[in-house]
């Protein structure tokens, strides 16, 4: 009963599938299996890399697994980038691109191959990625998040065939990775991702009109007029002028009368202010 007992693991769970695969064998068989054969040899050389294992490579499709979250996240950005890459490169009239679903999950084990709702799911959140995109399971998201120069857009609880509702994420790179990825710079124009960012990391980023200037003398007088009606800012400003004119280029003191004059006229201006003409009625 011992030996017939299932076995487990948790495992992260890299699938990946051909976009549009039929259509592509339809226009030209040939060309579409050279394509694929050349890069499932880049995706495996990838996979090695980040210390993955290929599990299966059934049709179209790879499914890879990793004892690292992050290695096989970091695995499916450098998969998309390579096999943009090399399709710029060929300047083909319609390139293969891959689909990626990542998910960390609970496993059935049988020898070499891995079963069960973890790599189901995985297959799942490869259909809801866009091509040449990676979409990855919040088990992933809580993982990687803060560990990769990456933005993750929510997609939230997308419905997926044969499987319960759960929360899901796509990768966010712009025309240009910045950053580092697997510990190598990324190069320019590798996801066509567009550039969107998670609520969470929304109300995390602080906004242009949130981030305070250092106060000063200068900004803190600057504000107080802004505050003031503008004929007394107004009047202030040139009363400033006038007694540093004064205290600048002579020993008598004489900018008490222009002042006085200037700030009486202001304040008749405002005890009077504008008289309403005869017969007008007043605005409600």
């Amino acid at each position: 009963m011992t030996d017939d007992k299932v076995k487990r693991r948790l495992t992260t769970v890299l699938c990946a599938d051909v976009y549009g695969y039929s259509r592509l064998m339809e226009a030209d068989e040939t060309g579409t299996l050279e394509t694929l054969r050349r890069y499932r040899a880049a995706i495996a050389r990838l996979v090695e890399r980040h210390d993955g294992r290929i599990v299966n490579t059934w049709g179209d499709a790879v499914i890879a697994e990793f004892a690292s979250v992050v290695e096989a996240v970091q695995c499916a950005v450098e998969i998309q980038q390579e096999i943009s890459s090399q399709a710029s490169d060929a300047s083909q009239a319609n390139p293969m691109r891959f689909r990626i679903g990542i998910n960390l999950g609970d496993v059935m084990v049988d020898g070499s191959d891995i079963y069960g709702d973890g790599v189901n799911i995985a297959s799942r959140l490869q259909e809801l990625a866009d091509p040449g995109g990676v979409v990855i399971s919040s088990s992933v998201y809580d993982q990687v998040h803060n560990k990769l120069a990456v933005g993750f857009d929510c997609l939230g609880q997308r419905p997926m065939k044969n499987i319960a509702p759960l929360t899901s994420y796509r990768l966010t790179l712009g025309g240009q990775v910045s950053g580092q990825v697997g510990g190598q710079a990324a190069g320019p124009g590798s996801f066509p991702f567009e550039e969107r960012a998670t609520p969470s990391e929304r109300a995390r980023a602080p906004r242009m009109d949130d981030r305070r200037v250092p106060s000063s003398p200068t900004n803190v007088v600057s504000d107080w007029l802004a505050r003031l009606p503008r004929p007394v800012a107004a009047a202030l400003t040139v009363s400033a002028f006038l007694i540093l004119i004064n205290l600048f280029t002579s020993n008598r003191i004489w900018f008490h009368w222009p002042v006085a004059a200037i700030l009486f006229g202001v304040v008749l201006r405002m005890v009077l202010g504008p008289r309403p003409q005869s017969g007008s009625r007043p605005e409600r």
